[in-house]
């Protein structure tokens, strides 16, 4: 069993940055993928970003390509999501799942989720 608990959301400006945390406890940190998907009002869960259990390789929706970054570092049990260049169309509340079993875009194939975090950009 993974328990995820997310932190960083908060209110920002268009034009702003926040930095996500989701920290880890269970399972070996390092033996699954993570990703990051987001929720606003009224709409489906969507893909934002994921990374391989090394690190090495990171994948984005292309809505938030080159203003998203995802990491993480494994000796603190921990994944990232720095996010620049906000826009009030990223505002939702911000999940980390882990353990994707297939498609990483997929919220169906994660085994384990985070309560999330709110995060709203002003205009």
């Amino acid at each position: 069993q993974v328990q995820l608990v997310e932190s960083g959301g908060g209110l920002v400006q268009a034009g702003g940055s926040l930095r996500l945390s989701c920290a880890a406890a269970g399972r070996t940190f390092s033996s699954y993928a993570m990703g990051w998907f987001r929720q606003a009002p009224e709409k489906e869960r969507e893909f934002v970003a994921a990374i391989s259990w090394s690190g090495e390789y990171t994948y984005y929706t292309d809505s938030v390509k080159g203003r998203f970054t995802i990491s993480r570092d494994n000796a603190k049990n921990t994944v990232y999501l720095q996010m620049n260049s906000l826009k009030p169309e990223d505002t939702a509340v911000y999940y980390c799942a882990g353990d994707p079993r297939g498609s990483y875009w997929s919220a169906y194939e994660y085994a384990y989720w985070g309560q999330g975090t709110q995060v709203t950009v002003s205009s």
